[in-house]
């Protein structure tokens, strides 16, 4: 096809104008005959892979199902993936691999923070919408124009936690956080955030992601004033520092993040994470929302169709929903896959009732949620509990 397209360019110059109507017409019907290429990357491998598995799942469920109905403006979806392990490198080469070589017309994924902000860069330069999966408030702030993204943020779930320790009337917390770059990330709000609400951290511990132990941190919490823990990460860490918790006799509520706003932290916590109190997506607590809800019918459809073929639902697999359909109802309304357009129309999304909230971006917030799109919840005899 390349050969072809030369061939006319030359045949242009020399103002041979038959051979460029032919070559023209060749690149039309090759173009009109094309799939939409949705490129992704994910952490399908490694200490991550519980974020990118769901995220794979629902991203080829949903395709299939779209091409199923006919696919979008005519043209069947195209899913291109690859696997980074978590690693962010990895995630530089592919991502380049996705844009240069496999030519996407856009991009949803990013399993990580880490992963998503080592390739913003690029997205920036070769000017491709992209859609994160990813929690740091560092991926949208300052807004970036290329970059967007569907899961809470850190910040926002840093001052969830704050807003409900302040009706429980605690003002002394003990902060300990991972070494990830989510973990890092969330650190920083916390300490930023903590002030705001009259939080006064009396102890600041971290750990290795890849740590099996977090007694001695804990021990050293145990000594202080604080009366409450809060623990900033996601993957195995955080079921550690839970099981750490209770192993060590200490009766302080314990709080944790959206990192764990799955069932496996459940699975590899045990009965230490009864009791444990965090933000999440609503998707976790579908059947427990009000039937005026709008989320509801989404929730429910979407944990219906996942469960059916996959097993249980997880709030990492709806932050791919979110990012696939925000997408697809951008490239409709944009009539074309003009990368230009398709990028103005996600920044205008409005209304959009997802499983993460309703959305409604606009040009200063690459988010469009706010704080009262997480719930609060407390896991109770191995289970999920909606607070409010």
């Amino acid at each position: 096809m390349y050969r072809t397209m030369i061939k006319g360019l030359f045949a242009c110059m020399l103002g041979i104008s038959s051979a460029l109507v032919l070559t023209l017409s060749a690149a039309s019907a090759v173009h009109a005959s094309g799939t939409i290429k949705i490129g992704s990357f994910l952490a399908l491998t490694g200490p991550a892979s519980f974020l990118g598995d769901p995220e794979l799942k629902t991203l080829q469920m949903y395709v299939g199902e779209i091409n199923q109905k006919g696919g979008v403006l005519g043209k069947k979806l195209e899913l291109v993936y690859y696997d980074t392990s978590g690693k962010a490198k990895v995630a530089k080469d592919v991502v380049k691999r996705l844009i240069k070589k496999d030519r996407v017309d856009l991009i949803v994924g990013g399993s990580t923070s880490g992963t998503t902000l080592a390739v913003i860069d690029i997205v920036e330069r070769e000017k491709i919408p992209f859609i994160s999966l990813a929690g740091s408030i560092r991926i949208i702030k300052p807004v970036k124009k290329w970059v967007f993204k569907t899961p809470h943020t850190d910040r926002m779930a840093a001052a969830k936690i704050f807003e409900d320790m302040k009706k429980r009337n605690i003002s002394k917390v003990a902060l300990i956080t991972g070494n990830g770059g989510f973990d890092k990330s969330g650190h920083a709000q916390c300490l930023d955030l903590a002030p705001k609400y009259g939080i006064n951290i009396v102890a600041d511990e971290s750990y290795n992601n890849a740590d099996t132990d977090m007694t001695t941190q804990l021990t050293k919490i145990r000594a202080t004033d604080a009366k409450a823990i809060l623990n900033f990460g996601f993957g195995k860490a955080p079921a550690i520092v839970t099981k750490n918790v209770r192993q060590l006799g200490i009766k302080l509520p314990l709080y944790q993040s959206h990192g764990v706003a799955s069932k496996k932290f459940i699975e590899l916590a045990g009965d230490a994470a009864n009791g444990v109190r965090l933000p999440a997506a609503a998707l976790i607590v579908a059947e427990q929302l009000p039937d005026n809800d709008p989320q509801k019918p989404v929730l429910l459809s979407y944990k219906k169709k996942y469960e059916a073929k996959y097993g249980p639902v997880s709030t990492f697999g709806g932050h791919a929903y979110d990012g696939l359909f925000i997408a697809v109802e951008a490239i409709k309304r944009a009539g074309c896959v003009d990368k230009a357009k398709v990028r103005d129309e996600i920044e205008k999304t409005k209304g959009f009732v997802g499983t993460g909230g309703v959305f409604n971006m606009g040009p200063d917030d690459h988010l469009g949620l706010g704080l009262d799109a997480f719930k609060m919840v407390e896991i109770e005899n191995g289970a999920w509990k909606l607070l409010y």
